[in-house]
């Protein structure tokens, strides 16, 4: 049996309400990331921070699932890349 439109509408309200809070949880995720990475500390236009964001999410698509050693964060104090070099 065919749902009425005024039903399919209100399922198509509902879920973009769900989209929404799921869109607003992600970003204030990566914007608490970005932020303890120092990002919010650098002056660059939205323009070119996009782009590198871009550039960035792309490595991660080409690297695929992540394993178990890459998905432990580092030490505290410790920079990603320096190898420990003083």
């Amino acid at each position: 049996m065919k749902k009425p439109s005024s039903k399919i509408r209100e399922e198509i309200a509902k879920l973009q309400e769900q989209l929404k809070a799921a869109e607003t949880k992600e970003a204030e995720r990566i914007g608490r990331v970005a932020l303890k990475a120092g990002l919010g500390d650098i002056e660059i236009d939205e323009a070119d921070l996009l782009a590198a964001l871009e550039e960035l999410a792309g490595k991660f698509r080409k690297a695929g699932p992540r394993s178990a050693r890459s998905a432990t964060p580092p030490a505290s104090g410790a920079v990603a890349g320096t190898g420990g070099e003083a």
